[in-house]
């Protein structure tokens, strides 16, 4: 499949963009962070071109969800803003997901309606909060890359919203019904519980939402397009994202090394290289996140995370008047991380061991359950071309997911 030039995004965008609709209004765009590949660096001097002489203001608002901010600086390289220009008047602003000045509820799931939306996975009342600044607009357009997802399915479209600008609670309920479904059973699916949780609590935001979706290759580049409701311009945008994004496997493999690109500076994100690769590690088989230039756990969840360690989702299941408090988005990174397996009379059985090869010390690796590897001691070029001994590399893991072809067990070839 052929992906878009500069060119053609700026054609593209100019062809099918709806400037009439936006002609005199207030208009806040909702971005993703330096974690996400995306050309936004020509999406957005496009876009500025194209509505602010039609519009009464145009924003943008970085949808970290519970990231840590970016400098500004960060934020205008990102979105292709030259040093020479004074950009003032277009407002840059970050989420603040902890901060309740910063939110405004819009209203609650019921607990009828969650355990409906759940498949009577969890059943409770939740408040929807996003932030406050979307009362200053008219019309809130995601403008975001859509690919396969450990919580939700597929990312883009209303996740812009919920956790990108979102407020805690809902965040962390909708990211424990997807551990509870597991990062298998979900990653990849289009139609999902957390999906409709999140399409359900975006459909409460009080202002009009637009959605420009689009599906690169790994250099930023499209294969495609979408622009219109989130819903719709997400569901066409996950169709092509299943195509392109998903690798079908004949076998599985005892060696994973996953190699997590620079934008994976912090564990929290690095987590994706074992999310896009547990389907296809063998049973006992292990992965290796290799991230030589990482030496965060998470700035913003570390403490809990090391309070918790990473575990196996029946680990907390089974404990749960243990680690109920803990905020369950943080109990669903750990599980997802360490991925499937079983607990049984306080023993924990991973099905896939998983190994941290970065600039975190042994002893914090072992403390949160996971094992260690110095990064010196791998030759990541000794790892490729051994795919019939069942060793797979993946130089840039986290954004294509690697799936074994229908009917095709986890467990080791005989040999």
């Amino acid at each position: 499949m052929d992906t878009m030039s500069a060119e053609q995004i700026r054609e593209w965008i100019v062809d099918h963009v709806d400037v009439a609709e936006l002609r005199g209004r207030r208009v806040l765009l909702i971005v993703p962070d330096y974690t996400r590949t995306a050309p936004l660096e020509t999406l957005f001097p496009a876009l500025r071109s194209l509505l602010r002489p039609e519009v009464a203001a145009l924003d943008v608002m970085v949808a970290l969800g519970t990231h840590p901010p970016m400098p500004e600086q960060q934020i205008r390289t990102m979105l292709g803003i030259a040093d020479n220009d004074p950009c003032d008047d277009v407002g840059l602003f970050n989420h603040a997901w902890d901060d309740p000045s910063q939110l405004t509820t819009i209203g609650v799931l019921s607990e009828v309606e969650t355990q409906e939306i759940s498949e009577g996975v969890l059943s409770m009342e939740v408040p929807v909060q996003i932030n406050r600044r979307i009362h200053d607009y008219d019309v809130a357009i995601v403008v975001g890359p859509v690919f396969p997802h450990e919580v939700v399915g597929f990312s883009g479209g209303n996740k812009y919203f919920f956790p990108g600008i979102s407020g805690p609670e809902l965040l962390n309920f909708f990211h424990w019904l997807g551990a509870l479904i597991t990062n298998v059973g979900i990653i990849g699916i289009q139609d999902t519980p957390v999906r409709r949780v999140v399409d359900r609590a975006a459909a409460l935001i009080p202002l009009e939402r637009r959605c420009l979706a689009f599906v690169v290759a790994a250099d930023a580049s499209p294969y495609g397009m979408f622009y219109g409701t989130p819903e719709d311009a997400w569901r066409q945008a996950s169709e092509i994202s299943g195509q392109v994004h998903i690798k079908r496997r004949d076998r599985p493999y005892r060696q994973v090394l996953s190699c997590a690109p620079l934008m994976y500076d912090e564990l929290w994100v690095a987590g994706k290289c074992m999310y896009k690769l547990e389907p296809v590690v063998a049973d006992g088989g292990e992965l290796i996140i290799y991230a030589p230039h990482m030496k965060d756990i998470s700035v913003t969840h570390g403490s809990n995370i090391e309070a918790v360690g990473y575990h196996v989702r029946d680990y907390f299941t089974k404990q749960w008047e243990q680690f109920r408090d803990y905020p369950w988005g943080v109990l669903a990174h750990s599980t997802h991380v360490r991925g499937s397996g079983t607990f049984s009379d306080g023993v924990e059985y991973p099905r896939v061991r998983v190994t941290v090869a970065s600039q975190i010390p042994r002893e914090v690796c072992e403390r949160i359950n996971l094992g260690y590897r110095d990064p010196a001691s791998i030759d990541v070029e000794s790892f490729a071309d051994r795919e019939d001994e069942g060793v797979l590399l993946v130089r840039k893991a986290g954004e294509h997911l690697y799936r074994l072809r229908d009917g095709i067990s986890t467990a080791l070839p005989d040999h």
